[in-house]
């Protein structure tokens, strides 16, 4: 019954897609919406989507039918579920120390430095082994593993940085996605695109507001 729910399939546009990709990606947006309102549950949601996807990109194992390995795609869930316990934690510890969701702030200088040594580092190192496992894409995959490290981590620790990155590993997405024949995956980077974009401004005002009550004696 399980194995018959995991492979359930429907046709879009003649593309037959599996419903776990959609259900995944679903669980995916859930969390994006309330990783932007600061609420805990935002973690455990997006833990249940990223197994679901995990199988999606690892095609040519779990025969889906693009039948395509996208390593990097398929890691970054795992890596998701590993930083989301570590964000689950933090949220929750947070709130019952405080009373109050984790506070957006812009990361320090010694902070972005970092950043950008891992986003060049990580990027040439995880496409040398994307190549070698036969990744699909592996400049885009690369990529889009090591930013979405980044951007998880940093939406953890409350960098406001981290939806930027998000918008950079959308760019480079979308269109990979695309060529590979995920569509549902696809269509829900865009919907991430313009969601990431709103969830950005949300924090930084909440972030301007705090500061200004800093300074109002």
């Amino acid at each position: 019954m399980l194995i018959q729910l995991l492979d359930a399939q429907v046709s879009i546009a003649g593309h037959a897609i599996l419903w776990r990709e959609i259900i995944g990606n679903g669980f995916g947006l859930a969390s994006a919406i309330g990783g932007m309102r600061r609420v805990v549950w935002a973690w455990p949601v997006g833990i249940v989507g990223n197994a679901l996807l995990f199988t999606v990109f690892l095609g040519g194992v779990f025969h889906t039918p693009q039948a395509l390995d996208l390593y990097g795609q398929a890691g970054r869930q795992l890596l998701f579920i590993t930083v989301s316990v570590y964000g689950w934690w933090r949220w929750a510890r947070t709130a019952r120390t405080h009373a109050r969701p984790v506070m957006p702030h812009w990361a320090s200088t010694r902070e972005r430095v970092a950043m950008i040594a891992v986003m060049v580092v990580g990027t040439v190192g995880f496409a040398q082994l994307f190549d070698y496992l036969g990744s699909y894409g592996k400049w885009a995959d690369a990529w889009i593993f090591t930013g979405s490290l980044l951007a998880t981590f940093g939406m953890a620790r409350g960098a406001t940085e981290f939806w930027l990155i998000w918008i950079a590993v959308d760019a480079v997405g979308v269109p990979l996605l695309f060529s590979a024949g995920f569509y549902p995956s696809a269509v829900l980077y865009l919907v991430y695109a313009a969601f990431v974009l709103w969830g950005f401004t949300a924090w930084f005002r909440i972030q301007n507001r705090k500061e200004r009550e800093k300074i109002t004696p």
